[in-house]
């Protein structure tokens, strides 16, 4: 009698193929997987945090900077949804760049990016800041000025994040069930208030569409300039969309689902983001008293609907906030598990180990959870921490997506991919598009970098500070490569831990 398996135990049979023991839980469907990409993404989070920075550089122009770097983006994604299709593995951008270029660069494409979601769960973390004391007085519990650029906002925000990071440890120990559950209603939350917002907006406009070539408020000099430094706040808010890949081993069907909602989650952030972003600017009271580019988002809707209702918006972005942070965790500990799991990192049959009854990696997310409360408490009181976090973090991971495209590049040159499985199932693919799609994502990526590692003293000291600041991002990626190498020779001088995978239960 012929036996039918179930699409799990496809799933799963897939997975096995590539030489892992299915141990995680396959619980996420499509809209699971869809909200996991784009929560890290988060609109209401990131252009709440960012909104302020790049108006206060390029005025209402900087709304151009958005659809830019949405189409980047929008070329890297397209090479990451082909390669979900292809390697649907936990901890992608590592999977995805070992089997690409090798152990070596696989393993460098891990380690940067599992620094940047440290510091991206820690940046993301303090983004309450924003918010909460615009709900309720009481959320500022040090001093009385709520700016993250303020000395007691800065340790406020600390206060804030580090709570919130205990919560988003305890959610990813119980299992992805939970965590889906509470990911996917903050996410059609989010949807919600993006609608909201956006309908609050347009409705209580006080100017017309042509304020986007509006340059008269932005920061001195030549216009270029301040339009390159304006950037990066998309470029901070439009990252983690490749989410639904590193949890392909916790998806239904991930060969065809993560490729779709990869795409879906940047595209539907970056049409929601822009319709914000065109609203805010028609809908601000004033262009020009210095309120948008300081208390940004916030601001406006304060003065539009400043009632409950505008109280229950702001709740919104609190709940987008909560589950960023957790879908960042999530991702980051999923990398690591995955890591660990081939005896590529420290301490990896700990790391590897999942719960027999939760199936989760609980190690890497208290990790995770633990470096990111050590990050913040370590700036604690510095008024420079939220523009610092967040360029650092993104610079790395811009350079982990580099050592994605890069190879891929070559190996499309070569030849890659073979439109089909072993099993003669047709997959994502870009065809003869491939190699200038994925030139040109290449080409972005390092324009991007460098953008953003850019030594600004208005981005990194705006209210002064030693040199080792201004080249916080370099330095940064500098460290981070140098620990790198000690870190991965100590792991490679020790062949049976890093030669073989670590076991895993059956």
């Amino acid at each position: 009698m012929a036996t039918t398996l179930t699409p799990e135990l496809t799933d799963n049979a897939d997975l096995e193929r590539f030489g892992y023991r299915p141990v995680l839980h396959r619980k996420l469907g499509r809209y699971a997987s869809f909200a996991a990409g784009f929560s890290f993404v988060s609109i209401l989070t990131t252009i709440f945090q960012f909104f302020g920075f790049g108006y206060g550089f390029g005025g209402g122009g900087f709304f151009w900077t958005w659809p830019i770097v949405f189409a980047g983006q929008f070329l890297v994604a397209l090479n990451f949804a082909e390669l979900a299709a292809r390697y649907p593995i936990s901890g992608c951008i590592y999977q995805w760049s070992r089997r690409l270029a090798g152990e070596l660069v696989g393993w460098f494409a891990g380690w940067m990016m599992i620094i940047a979601q440290i510091v991206t769960a820690a940046a993301a973390a303090i983004a309450l800041q924003v918010v909460l004391p615009s709900i309720w007085s009481g959320f500022q519990l040090v001093g009385t000025d709520t700016a993250l650029t303020s000395p007691s906002g800065a340790t406020n925000a600390v206060l804030l994040g580090s709570a919130l990071l205990v919560v988003t440890t305890v959610v990813n120990v119980v299992g992805i069930e939970l965590m889906s559950r509470i990911n996917t209603i903050g996410v059609t939350i989010e949807i919600v208030g993006v609608l909201a917002t956006v309908a609050l907006f347009f409705t209580h406009t006080d100017r017309g569409p042509g304020v986007v070539f509006d340059t008269s408020t932005a920061a001195p000099g030549p216009y270029w300039a301040a339009f390159l430094v304006s950037g990066l706040m998309a470029a901070y808010v439009m990252v983690g969309f490749d989410s639904a890949g590193e949890l392909s081993e916790e998806t239904k069907n991930p060969r065809r689902v993560a490729p779709r909602t990869i795409l879906t989650a940047l595209t539907v952030s970056g049409i929601g983001g822009g319709l914000m972003l065109l609203g805010a600017l028609m809908a601000a009271p004033s262009l020009d008293d210095g309120k948008l580019g300081t208390e940004g988002l916030a601001y406006v809707i304060s003065s539009k609907l400043d009632s409950p209702a505008g109280k229950v918006l702001l709740a919104c972005v609190a709940v987008a906030i909560t589950v960023c942070t957790l879908a960042i965790q999530t991702a980051g500990s999923r990398l690591m598990f995955s890591m660990a799991r081939d005896g590529k990192l420290p301490f990896a049959r700990r790391l590897a180990a999942v719960h027999p009854r939760f199936g989760t990696p609980v190690l890497p997310a208290v990790v995770i959870g633990v470096l990111g409360i050590a990050l913040l408490v370590v700036n604690l009181g510095n008024a420079a921490l939220f523009a610092t976090l967040a360029s650092v973090c993104i610079v790395t991971l811009y350079l982990a997506y580099l050592l994605v495209t890069v190879p891929l590049l070559v190996r499309r040159i070569s030849g890659w991919p073979a439109a089909e499985t072993d099993s003669g199932e047709r997959l994502f693919a870009l065809g003869r598009w491939g190699i200038p799609v994925n030139a040109a994502a290449v080409v972005w990526g390092i324009a991007m970098a460098v953008n953003l590692a850019w030594p600004r003293a208005e981005v990194y000291t705006p209210n002064g500070g030693g040199w080792w600041m201004l080249w916080a991002a370099p330095l940064f990626v500098a460290l981070t490569i140098l620990v790198g190498i000690v870190v991965h020779r100590v792991v490679v001088a020790r062949p049976a831990a890093a030669a073989a995978p670590v076991p895993q239960p059956a």
